[in-house]
């Protein structure tokens, strides 16, 4: 089923980017908060109700990173993040990105089954926050951005051991 509340909940982030467009602390936390929230409720309604799907599975990360992106792009825009930090608070979906190159390359792609990942999830939590702390203009010390560089190397070596047990499985 591609119409479920929780995909509906997924869908939901989309239009919360608007909300970051007006340099507005009250909208983007509002947009922030409300994307944490939505995030948080559309996998526990999947799995509660049994209607998780291959199309939630991907829209959910998927409209996680387009949340993201936006923020980052609207705060790097207006001056209020510099390039390295912004590419720093994406290093986790560039090594994502990585993995898919690497899995086209090898023709595994169909062998993968994609899910979320424990670095993924705490890469997305962390995100959220740092936009919430920005938007708020808290100042973020350099070891939180050396951090993302950090999950996103975890996140390469995650979706590695879980691609050789799956390549173990099918032998």
């Amino acid at each position: 089923m591609f119409l479920t509340p929780s995909n509906l909940l997924s869908f939901l982030r989309g239009p919360l980017v608007l909300l970051f467009i007006w340099d507005n602390a009250f909208y983007r936390g509002l947009a922030i908060v409300l994307a944490m929230a939505t995030d948080s409720l559309d996998g526990y309604l999947a799995r509660r109700f049994r209607m998780t799907s291959q199309i939630g599975a991907l829209l959910d990360p998927l409209m996680d990173k387009f949340f993201v992106f936006s923020a980052v792009s609207v705060l790097m825009y207006e001056g209020k993040i510099e390039g390295w930090e912004a590419l720093a608070l994406i290093s986790r979906d560039f090594a994502v990105l990585l993995f898919g190159l690497y899995l086209a390359l090898r023709s595994t792609w169909s062998n993968f089954q994609f899910r979320s990942i424990w670095s993924g999830k705490i890469t997305t939590t962390l995100q959220f926050f740092v936009l919430l702390g920005l938007t708020f203009h808290v100042v973020m010390p350099l070891y939180i951005f050396w951090c993302f560089i950090v999950l996103g190397i975890l996140a390469l070596c995650e979706l590695y051991f879980i691609e050789q047990q799956i390549i173990r499985q099918l032998k």
